[in-house]
């Protein structure tokens, strides 16, 4: 049996679906409504990763995208500023040069996100130039193929490349959840990321559906969970897609907090990939509809 496998026997990965939304439903249920309130909107929006990943995306755009982050600060003192942009990685450096909040972090997708569907040799160079021109944070993809088909070495290995190349960068490993179907899979590609040193792991890119699901945020919550007791090792989690509305947010804090904690109600542990919610969290805060950002 190989390392990879031996790993997964350490943990429990059997898990049955049906369970897992039964729990999930007793979270929701019991602490969805006392969560829906300004303090935990105005946290909510400090946690995001404020994304544009469109193919239409150009310097103009990306540039003007960035100036809104700066304008928040002066118009919204009162408010914590979002977390990170996150843009494709031809695009970091059109975000450092604009960018003018030292508190908000550079994302940029690599790896041949989102498709993971390339050589490894490009996926780390990528990875190294999105880093050089400014990512402070890098987003890539596990490969699924090889992760349905049983192929955990390649897929690890590459995991664990890929995290070199990030030298300082934070490594946000993306599973695409809605392609990994049972709560069994989802819990053994949140295990095998982590111990290929991923720094957070995250639900979806985006760009498939279904996108994030409290179903499978409840699973890498407690795949992060049991991998802390075992390492002392804390992971972040991020899901991303689909994420529109105050509601849709909150039923993802109110998983992070019933089953990993206070602890991880911070930005260096949770975030939301998220474009829309930021100007409807925004909105509720506010008290009026607004469209600050773009």
């Amino acid at each position: 049996m190989d390392k990879y496998n031996l790993v997964l026997k350490q943990y429990n990965t059997d898990l049955k679906d049906e369970e897992v939304k039964q729990a999930v439903d007793k979270i929701l249920t019991e602490n969805l409504e006392k969560y829906k309130n300004t303090d935990v909107y105005k946290f909510l929006l400090s946690i995001i990763d404020l994304t544009t990943l469109s193919s239409t995306d150009n310097r103009e755009r990306v540039s003007a995208f960035t100036k809104k982050v700066n304008d928040f600060e002066i118009e919204h003192p009162e408010l914590e500023n979002v977390a990170a942009i996150c843009v494709y990685p031809n695009f970091a450096e059109i975000v450092r040069m604009n960018l003018e909040v030292s508190e908000v972090n550079i994302a940029a997708v690599a790896g041949g996100f989102p498709s993971s569907q390339t050589f490894p040799e490009i996926k780390v160079a990528e990875i190294a130039m999105a880093v050089l021109a400014g990512a402070n944070e890098i987003d890539i993809v596990i490969n699924q193929g090889e992760f349905l088909e049983g192929n955990y070495g390649d897929m690890c290995d590459t995991i664990s490349e890929c995290k070199a190349a990030c030298h300082d960068a934070h490594l946000k490993v993306i599973l695409e959840t809605g392609a990994l179907k049972s709560a069994s899979n989802i819990m053994k590609a949140s295990i095998l990321s982590m111990y290929s040193d991923a720094d957070f792991i995250k639900t979806s890119t985006g760009k498939m559906e279904p996108a994030a699901t409290p179903f499978a945020a409840y699973v890498m919550c407690k795949a992060i969970k049991a991998y802390y007791e075992k390492t002392g090792r804390m992971i972040g989690f991020k899901p991303a897609g689909g994420i529109v509305t105050p509601e849709d947010a909150v039923k993802y804090y109110c998983i992070v907090k019933e089953v990993l904690g206070d602890e991880w109600l911070d930005k260096t542990k949770f975030r939301l990939g998220a474009s829309r919610l930021a100007n409807n969290l925004l909105s509720e805060i506010l008290g009026k509809e607004t469209k600050f950002f773009i």
